[in-house]
């Protein structure tokens, strides 16, 4: 019996959970997130209902929003005069089987005979067939991946619990608004009959989703179509990763994940992330600041991170080391006033000494008002140092080059700001001023040394 049991546990894992988070961590054979600078995608499941998928397309039409709708089957049957509006008024209609069932506990060919059915169902009703595929609940099988050459399965790159009537509009619109960027794949949900769905929650998704359109409008934002967010990708002039890279991505990225949920980090501008930030008590030896201020040993302080994914953004974007050397100083620019602002409104942060973080940028960061003073000796200076090389690897436009050039010279250092320096610095009725007025000349300066720049630590620092 015990053996039976083993076996079975062998074959579904082998069948189901093993291709479903292979799909989910590194993305294999599967589209869900997109490239580009003013364009996301809004996508609804389990549609199309009677009462609720009208009331939706009247307002995508209000706010000019292209959507992707994955419908099941039985439910286009039954409302064809939906399936026809969607498609007349240009949105994308893909495949979400022809009952809410998981195709775990589907046989493959199962599975087809469901996909096929809503095929059928969707050409009788529009004369086309539709290339695009999600299995309910984003749950794949092992023998989905052969369906890659008819459909291409599309999963998202955030959900937000809108089939739960509790979430509210007011919580879901919030949730929405921090993942509201170019290339984000939205899962929202235009019928509430399915397992675990609340029947009236897609109103309160109507009223987030509102909110959100509007607030995509002021910075000019638009929602697109899957196929036309895929074919954006596909199209792009961008630094193609090998395998093994973008695996180290994927899993880096998850790292992050982890790491912002154990220490609790918070973000300056959630809906634009750049910098992360976390109070804590300095542990290493006292340190004498460039002011005269002396760090001592548990102080509190101010823990800086980068947010990994916009730096790698950042970097697969930049033209060349001075173009993401460029992009970095505007974002330090934009964000170290808000950041201020933020800590001088939290009493949580009163008795904070300084920012704080790990870094292998030499010469740059004393522009803004930092210290740069040199990491103790020991295991966590070379396990940063291992780390953030690591990093520049993956993210520098040319940082194998200047890893194998000058690998000597990128040691990680400390960098730190007295609290008193940077409200000085950065908050002035509500604006900020810079540490020194800089001429172009000056600025180009900090560009060209800024050419050796990796980043701002994202290890937790001990």
């Amino acid at each position: 019996m015990q053996t039976l049991l083993l076996w079975l546990f062998y074959i579904s894992s082998f069948y189901a959970f093993i291709p479903g988070m292979i799909t989910r961590i590194f993305g294999f054979r599967v589209f869900r997130r997109g490239k580009g600078q003013q364009a996301f995608a809004l996508t609804f499941d389990d549609g199309p209902d009677p009462h609720y998928t009208p009331q939706l397309l009247d307002l995508l039409k209000r706010y000019h929003a292209k959507g992707t709708f994955f419908v099941v089957g039985i439910n286009a049957e039954q409302n064809p005069e939906l399936i026809k509006r969607m498609y007349d008024e240009g949105h994308l209609i893909g495949i979400h089987n022809y009952t809410h069932k998981t195709n775990w506990l589907m046989s493959p060919n199962t599975v087809r005979n469901q996909i096929m059915k809503t095929d059928k169902i969707l050409y009788d009703i529009t004369g086309e067939r539709t290339s695009y595929y999600r299995p309910p609940w984003g749950i794949i099988n092992l023998f989905d991946f052969s369906k890659r050459n008819q459909f291409k399965i599309v999963l998202w790159s955030s959900m937000f619990g809108d089939w739960r009537e509790s979430m509210g509009a007011d919580r879901l619109a919030t949730r929405m608004l921090n993942k509201l960027k170019p290339g984000e794949v939205m899962l929202l949900h235009d019928c509430g009959s399915t397992l675990g769905a609340n029947p009236n929650a897609p109103e309160q998704m109507l009223i987030a989703l509102e909110r959100v359109l509007q607030e995509a409008q002021l910075r000019d934002l638009h929602s697109i179509r899957i196929d036309e967010m895929i074919l954006a990708k596909e199209n792009a002039t961008e630094t193609k990763l090998s395998r093994g890279k973008l695996a180290i991505v994927k899993l880096w990225l998850l790292w992050e994940m982890v790491f912002h949920f154990m220490f609790r980090l918070q973000t300056v501008t959630p809906n634009n992330p750049f910098l992360h930030y976390r109070l804590r008590a300095y542990q290493g030896d006292n340190i004498t600041l460039d002011n005269g201020m002396i760090l001592h040993k548990g102080d509190k302080v101010i823990e800086l991170h980068f947010d990994n994914e916009k730096l790698f953004d950042i970097g697969l974007h930049s033209r060349s080391t001075v173009h993401l050397a460029i992009k970095m100083i505007r974002s330090m620019e934009k964000e170290l006033p808000s950041l201020a602002q933020q800590i001088m409104d939290n009493d949580d942060f009163k008795d904070a000494k300084a920012l704080y973080g790990v870094s292998m940028i030499n010469r740059g960061p004393e522009k803004f008002g930092f210290s740069i003073r040199d990491l103790p000796e020991g295991w966590f200076a070379k396990s940063t140092g291992l780390y953030l090389k690591l990093l520049m690897r993956v993210i520098h436009p040319a940082g194998q080059d200047r890893l194998r050039e000058s690998s000597e010279k990128l040691i990680p250092k400390m960098i730190i700001m007295p609290i008193e320096q940077l409200n000085k610095y950065y908050i002035v009725n509500g604006s900020h001023r810079n540490p020194s007025k800089k001429t172009n000349e000056q600025e180009r300066g900090v560009e060209e040394q800024l050419l050796n720049v990796s980043l701002l630590g994202t290890p937790p620092v001990v």
